[in-house]
């Protein structure tokens, strides 16, 4: 039987304040070349600009995952366990997991994001939607250390859910923004998340495949602009985090396939010389010269089964579109 929540719970765990030092960006800036966490650029506005990415129809990602759930979820549907608590890493709009709730069936799902006001809205028009399914937000950077704490372990506890089965959900290719040995840590601690549930848990997660630079490149860089409106709104949240003084309209978006690191790099360039300045710091810019804002890896499938046993997960599947573009893999823990 499941509880009904009237309204979700909400953790918060990520603390942004405006003006306060943040070290790892500082050093980032100060860094050669210098560079920015994509993470970043999720306050409300970069999530909403996301939002806008995946519609556009260079943007393969969203739409080639979604099309290879309609196709193979019932299929997963055999593998993932029913009842299960689904933790949704990097939920965003948590459309996607939404739109899996009726071939998964979670007995609760619990969203994590870095944006906590955009995740807080969305969650909330959520569960009016799905009024009998407990929700439990949690405003987290989970890019530094993810674990689902005592504060969530509590909220299962009390529900009756704590030994449930836990179905890490990471879709989207996110892994892809995180350095090979980033990933693996990150992978080693959602096995850890998923064996602290009942048996039958694992990892269910999006990666995109390596392909052409002309598949690739568009993707990052759209006709329309948004990507780049998207990568300059980094710099507006970082003035707030830091109370900098970055001017977004003088810098340009770059977005290339580096086929050595079989990997996207998105940039800002510099137009013109200049100089940024903060409280107790500043970065001076050459003509040309380049902030890096992100990187997006794109896998082969036997080197990614690789690295999901690395990080302690059994024997994988995936599934793939027929252009074979990208991977949906399950994992048991």
């Amino acid at each position: 039987m499941r509880y009904i929540d009237q309204a979700p719970h909400f953790v918060q765990l990520h603390h942004p304040r405006p003006g306060a030092t943040h070290p790892e960006l500082i050093a980032g800036l100060l860094a050669t070349p210098a560079r920015i966490a994509p993470k970043f650029f999720y306050d409300a506005l970069g999530s909403r600009l996301f939002d806008a990415i995946t519609e556009l129809p260079e943007y393969y990602p969203t739409r080639t995952e979604a099309a290879v759930f309609a196709e193979h979820g019932a299929d997963m549907a055999r593998h993932v366990p029913e009842g299960a608590v689904l933790v949704d890493l990097g939920a965003g709009s948590c459309a996607k997991a939404a739109r899996l709730f009726p071939v998964l069936q979670p007995s609760a799902y619990v969203p994590v994001d870095i944006s906590v006001d955009y995740l807080r809205d969305t969650l909330a028009a959520l569960q009016q939607r799905h009024a009998d399914l407990p929700m439990l937000g949690l405003g987290m950077d989970f890019s530094t250390r993810f674990a689902l704490g005592a504060d969530a372990t509590t909220w299962l506890s009390e529900r009756a859910l704590a030994q449930q089965p836990r179905v890490v959900f990471y879709p989207g290719s996110s892994i892809g923004n995180f350095l090979p040995d980033e990933a693996l840590a990150l992978l080693c601690q959602a096995h850890a998340v998923c064996e602290a549930g009942g048996t039958g848990g694992g990892l269910l997660i999006g990666v995109d495949r390596v392909k052409p630079r002309a598949v690739l490149e568009p993707a990052y860089d759209d006709a329309l602009g948004v990507t780049a409106a998207f990568n300059r709104n980094l710099l507006r949240h970082v003035n707030r985090l830091l109370a900098a003084d970055f001017a977004p309209a003088a810098w340009q978006h770059v977005g290339l396939y580096n086929e050595d690191e079989s990997r996207i790099e998105m940039h800002l360039q510099s137009i013109g010389a200049q100089t940024v300045r903060w409280p107790g710091g500043e970065r001076r810019f050459a003509d040309g010269e380049r902030l890096h804002t992100e990187n997006s890896y794109k896998w082969i499938p036997e080197d990614f089964e690789t690295l999901l046993r690395e990080a302690g997960f059994g024997a994988p599947r995936h599934w793939t579109d027929a252009n074979g573009w990208f991977s949906v893999f399950w994992a048991p823990a």
